[in-house]
């Protein structure tokens, strides 16, 4: 059952009631969120991901990276990371003069929050289903404001990431391995897919002057923020955008990319494959996708569907360096 329901039980019960005039935010809503409980028209739904943006404001929602204005209420969707759902409820807590509402599964650690939010908070009991929660409470900007989001840190390499995107905390080992293993030339035309914070366009642009753009492909808005820091060449060009859906201005030489596979804290090598795909559509004939990724994955089979020559050239326990060149004609 998807987490709207907890909402509605809350609504239906009469346990949670909702302002009857005034904005009401969504922070970081998930595709396939059912908004039928809300007054979708008085909703302004506040994400930093390109896909989740691209989909509600398909759907004619009122979207944003950042909360404007004052809101009535507020739902928080819990996200996997910690520091990022300590962020969120700081920034609600910040921005709305109502109720505000927290709602999570108990994969996105719901429970841990409950437990800290009634340290700080008169919290109501929570609603349980579908192995999640749901609970709320009032709050001014102060009970939280040691939660809000801190701003860039440096971590090794010289490199400044915040809390919530991906490795935030240090170089991931895979995309370190990819880059120690890229080749000495990589073309004039390079796309990094799912770029993150710039780590891999950064290592790319070293030392290889015939390289003349390299275009970064990021979803997370906040992880583009750090990425315009990292990568201080002006043959960069950075983009928010979905990487499985973007396509460049012309064919490109080379893609490299460390591409996720999870959707919340389920593995989903799909969107692996996703990347895969995309990779195919944008390279030339001859063109070449180095891509790593942890060792379990099954990501070959993909490759050989759309890549002529297909092997392994860097790996160990953890990680493998893929090499796929020639484009297929299926991909072509």
């Amino acid at each position: 059952m998807s987490i709207p329901s907890r909402l509605s039980l809350a609504l239906e019960a009469g346990l949670l009631d909702l302002p009857e005039a005034g904005r009401i935010a969504v922070f970081a809503p998930r595709e396939g969120l059912d908004m039928s409980a809300l007054p979708v028209e008085r909703c302004h739904l506040i994400t930093r991901s390109k896909p989740e943006h691209d989909h509600f404001a398909g759907l004619g929602l009122n979207c944003a990276v950042e909360p404007e204005g004052r809101y009535g209420a507020a739902l928080i969707c819990l996200p996997r990371a910690k520091a990022l759902a300590h962020a969120l409820i700081a920034q609600a807590a910040e921005v709305t003069d109502g109720v505000l509402i927290v709602d999570g599964a108990k994969t996105d650690g719901v429970e841990s929050i409950l437990k800290e939010c009634r340290k700080r908070a008169d919290v109501s009991a929570p609603v349980n289903k579908a192995h999640g929660k749901l609970f709320w409470f009032h709050a001014g900007p102060e009970v939280f404001a040691d939660w809000a989001m801190s701003g860039p840190q440096e971590i090794d390499g010289g490199f400044v990431t915040v809390p919530g995107v991906f490795s935030a905390d240090g170089i991931d080992p895979a995309s370190r391995l990819l880059a120690n293993h890229l080749p000495r030339k990589l073309g004039r035309h390079v796309v990094d897919l799912g770029g993150g914070w710039g780590y891999l366009s950064a290592r790319a642009l070293e030392g290889r002057d015939e390289i003349e753009r390299i275009e970064l492909i990021e979803a997370d808005h906040a992880a583009l923020a750090c990425a315009r820091e990292n990568v201080a060449d002006a043959r960069a060009v950075l983009h928010w955008e979905d990487a499985t859906r973007w396509q460049p201005d012309a064919p490109v030489d080379a893609v490299i990319t460390n591409p996720p596979f999870h959707t919340g804290r389920a593995a989903d090598p799909d969107l692996g494959r996703a990347f895969i795909r995309a990779a195919a559509r944008m390279l030339k004939p001859r063109g070449e996708l180095w891509l790593v990724a942890n060792r379990h994955l099954p990501y070959e089979t993909e490759m050989r569907a759309y890549f002529t020559h297909v092997d392994e050239v860097a790996g160990d326990s953890r990680f493998k360096v893929l090499h796929g060149r020639g484009v297929s004609r299926k991909a072509r």
